[in-house]
């Protein structure tokens, strides 16, 4: 490796380490939530939700509760840059409240007893989510894609629990979508910050992985697709590229013809 290879080595570095503490900052003094004291649980007590709302939330659970093999999967290919890492295992700890959230909100509610949660986890647990994508700034584009998708589909429920009346789940996917929000944004920023050293390549990337792209419970959950339908939980493909693709393009400053053309490029279309 060459000196001004190492010399960039370094200032890549360095910025993703300033992107990270930048992303820790405001999570630490705006955006932190207690699962305990800022959900209204003693709502529950007097609003029974309806069984429409337990399937849902029982996806989203079901989706969170892969935390442990997004978290090792995303360390393993991030451990050798600080920045990365450190933002994976924050990452890491802020999911995990959104599950515990949502099981949570399950058994109080009665929508599930804890015989039944024991056998979603049992059902969970009996398959191993691998990383779709192998380098970390197709992971970005990927977790940008996915994070901007979650956050779209929680406002939507989000929205339904207010129209409700269901004050407590109301603020759990508030919470838990705030948290959705910040962590897309720090992909954001890893896309950026690929762009400015490298855009051709970044491009493909992102072509390439809004190609194959899945959400995690897509190969992990039977019948996935027709429960996000019969639930109400999913977002449509046009909300998808119209809530999600193209904010991310605005935001990323790529043209829709870059993108098209990065689309039609062998690599990409195979």
């Amino acid at each position: 490796m060459g000196e001004r290879q190492r010399e960039m080595t370094s200032t890549i570095r360095n910025q993703i380490y300033r992107i990270y503490l930048d992303f820790l900052e405001t999570a630490e003094t705006k955006r932190r939530w207690n699962i305990f004291s800022d959900v209204p649980w003693n709502k529950l007590n007097t609003y029974q939700p309806t069984d429409r709302v337990g399937q849902c939330v029982e996806l989203f659970c079901a989706e969170e509760l892969y935390v442990p093999d997004y978290s090792s999967n995303g360390l393993d290919l991030s451990r050798s840059v600080f920045g990365l890492a450190w933002f994976q295992a924050c990452w890491a700890f802020e999911e995990s409240k959104h599950g515990l959230a949502f099981r949570e909100y399950l058994t109080r509610s009665g929508l599930r007893s804890e015989a039944e949660f024991a056998a979603l986890e049992t059902r969970v647990f009996a398959r191993r989510w691998q990383l779709p994508f192998q380098t970390p700034r197709q992971m970005a584009c990927y977790g940008a894609l996915q994070e901007g998708a979650t956050f779209t589909a929680y406002n939507q429920q989000r929205n339904l629990a207010r129209s409700a009346g269901d004050e407590a789940l109301e603020a759990i996917f508030f919470y838990v979508g705030r948290d959705e929000a910040a962590h897309a944004g720090f992909y954001r920023a890893m896309i950026q910050l690929d762009l400015s050293h490298n855009r051709a390549e970044t491009i493909a990337d992102l072509a390439y992985v809004l190609s194959q792209f899945k959400m995690p419970g897509d190969v992990l959950i039977p019948d996935y697709r027709q429960r996000l339908r019969s639930s109400g939980a999913g977002i449509s493909p046009r909300e998808f590229i119209e809530r999600v693709v193209w904010p991310l393009l605005s935001t990323l400053e790529i043209s829709r013809e870059e993108l098209k053309s990065a689309l039609k490029k062998p690599s990409v279309a195979a």
